[in-house]
């Protein structure tokens, strides 16, 4: 159908005769004005007061209609009038729509001020049944629905108790009239109640909204979907992490059991365990013998109870630094492997005789011409590993043994290079944690509690002075039963001078020479280790210890004639050394579970 209207808005021809002649009919006020001033207009869909074939087919009023207006021009493009062609919105305005239709409840409808639907839902047949609209053949949500929030999902069966017009807009259609976000992705209930998710347009031009919505069930039913997949594969992945984990620690129990049958064997590799010597911070040390050369061998066997990355790597690093140094006075390595249980050893000479402090402890303080003979020979291991940039960071009476060997007595050998630090090895920072405290309480260097990132030789030139401190008193340079206070003696306190301690006179030379590796300062020291050696070569002492001297002590060494009186006292001496009994009440003894001669690894270091 059609309508043409000239400027005053009179109907001078129409498809409907009943509309012909009449002037400014109120429907079609607002499109002709806005031709008349030269627009092309589309107007919104409204209820004709004029009779229209109805869907049914029937000839009635208050049928749904929309026009399409355009101005017409005179010969001088004046606007005289106004061409109208009406337009089906049941058709072509929601055929329009319907392509925005999207899965099983996408649609896109149109809407006008009043929050009226203006075009066909996609859901007119659930909104007869909903008695929504009416169940006849023109029966539809056109120009019939208002998009009000029922409160609840109608579709599952919720029925609202209030009339339809005293409901609120829904969100979406409150949102498109202030002009506020035009979208809404978390999901709002629609004219059916049901949450759904959606976009939507105020045109203003026109004066109608076009929203596109989709059920929020249907539009995340992929991320649901993935979602769900997500959560079952997570269950299964911390099923499959539990497994792993109970698995991993029965596979560590039986790895730990396979090892400690292993040794409980006495069979490592080719050699024959023979008898336990000692246990240190990460390894045991057993007597063994070679299965084909019958010569007798130290195994030391990485402790089977402390096996992970860390200390295996320092296991291999104390194997592999060993071996660099060839110095007569650095315990030599034969051998290193690993068996098939995963226990890791390395075989090294065997060593017979005694650590230095046990010889203090059995014997007591040492003669300076024999302190002075043993430094030399702890100074020449110490040069050659310090001119490889090594610091041993552990010089300490423990790990320095005396021996017969080669047929001459005396003879030192410094063990335990597992906490060897490279000067310049930037890997080392992995092996040992950056600021962890890495040696023994009582033969630590200030600069290793301040700073231990920073030790050098220096720090090992101060080790020395402790142990020759050790040799000659019979004490450590600091003692205190509290870990703190002794750390604090070593970074604030000045030694006692060796002969004020020990109760008679030492030599000058010698007694300079020890306290000046005792210096807090690392500048203020012997340099290096050959520096040392020069000073106690300096010495009245130097070179009257002689090979007699030595042979006549592991004599009576040999034949127990130490445990003289001097003995018993000096043993004394070495247990309030070695037990920290300082500032107690008398008769007061406190037992050393402080361990300050033990040595001290960072939990951290290697890991």
């Amino acid at each position: 159908g059609y309508i043409l209207a000239d400027r005053k808005k009179t109907i001078l021809a129409s498809s409907s005769q009943e509309l012909v002649g009449q002037e400014e009919v109120p429907e079609f006020d607002d499109f002709l004005t806005k031709a008349m001033d030269g627009t092309s207009i589309v107007s919104a869909p409204f209820r004709s007061n004029f009779q229209l074939k109805s869907a049914s087919g029937r000839m009635t009023t208050q049928v749904p209609v929309m026009f399409a207006a355009s101005p017409v021009r005179d010969e001088n493009f004046q606007v005289i009038g106004a061409l109208c062609l009406q337009i089906r919105p049941e058709e072509e305005f929601t055929e329009i729509l319907q392509l925005g239709r999207l899965g099983e409840s996408g649609e896109t409808y149109a809407f006008n001020r009043s929050g009226l639907m203006i075009s066909n839902s996609r859901f007119d047949d659930d909104l007869k049944l909903l008695g929504l609209i009416p169940q006849d053949a023109d029966g539809a949500s056109l120009l019939t629905i208002q998009l009000s929030n029922p409160g609840g999902d109608m579709v599952t069966g919720y029925r609202p108790k209030t009339l339809r017009r005293d409901m609120p807009l829904t969100l979406m259609v409150q949102k498109a009239l202030d002009g506020s976000a035009a979208y809404d992705l978390d999901g709002y209930p629609d004219y059916r109640g049901v949450s759904v998710v959606g976009a939507w347009k105020w045109l203003t031009r026109y004066e109608i909204g076009v929203a596109t919505e989709i059920d929020h069930a249907e539009a995340y039913l992929p991320l649901t979907i993935l979602q769900r997949t997500f959560q079952v594969m997570f269950g299964l992945l911390v099923l499959s992490s539990l497994a792993i984990f109970v698995f991993t620690i029965i596979v560590s129990r039986l790895q730990r059991e396979a090892r400690k049958a292993a040794v409980a064997a006495k069979q490592v590799g080719q050699y024959e365990l023979v008898e336990k010597l000692g246990q240190g911070a990460m390894g045991v040390v057993y007597k063994g013998r070679h299965a084909m050369l019958r010569r007798p061998t130290a195994i030391k066997l990485l402790d089977v109870e402390k096996i992970n990355p860390g200390s295996i790597a320092r296991f291999e690093r104390e194997v592999q630094i060993t071996c660099q140094l060839n110095n007569p006075n650095t315990i030599a390595i034969y051998d290193y492997g690993r068996t098939p249980e995963g226990v890791f050893y390395y075989a090294m000479e065997f060593l017979d005789g005694i650590n230095l402090e046990t010889l203090v402890n059995q014997a007591g303080p040492q003669p300076e011409a024999r302190v002075i003979h043993l430094l030399l020979q702890i100074c020449g291991s110490l040069y050659e590993a310090h001119s490889k940039g090594l610091v041993h960071r552990d010089i300490k009476p423990a790990n320095i043994m005396l021996n017969r060997r080669g047929g001459l007595s005396d003879v030192i050998k410094v063990l335990d290079f597992g906490l060897v630090k490279a000067i310049d090895e930037k890997k080392q920072a992995g092996m040992t944690a950056a600021n962890s405290l890495t040696g023994t309480p009582l033969y630590i260097s200030p600069e290793g509690i301040n700073a231990p990132a920073l030790v050098d030789a220096r720090s090992d030139i101060y080790a020395v002075g402790a142990t020759a401190y050790f040799l000659l008193t019979g004490h450590p340079p600091f003692v205190s039963s509290n870990l703190v206070d002794l750390l604090r003696m070593h970074v604030m306190d000045a030694p006692i001078a060796p002969s004020q301690r020990l109760g008679r006179p030492v030599s000058a030379e010698l007694e300079t020479a020890v306290l000046a590796c005792l210096e807090k300062n690392p500048a203020n020291r012997p340099q290096t280790a050959r520096d040392v050696a020069g000073l106690l070569r300096k010495c009245p002492e130097y070179g009257r210890w002689t090979v007699d001297d030595g042979d006549a002590w592991w004599g009576r060494y040999e034949r127990g004639q130490l445990g003289s009186s001097t003995g018993r006292v000096s043993r004394t001496l070495a247990d309030q050394a070695n037990e920290g009994i300082a500032g107690s009440g008398a008769g007061e003894r406190r037992p050393a579970q402080q361990n300050f001669d033990q040595t001290i690894v960072s939990e951290s270091a290697g890991d």
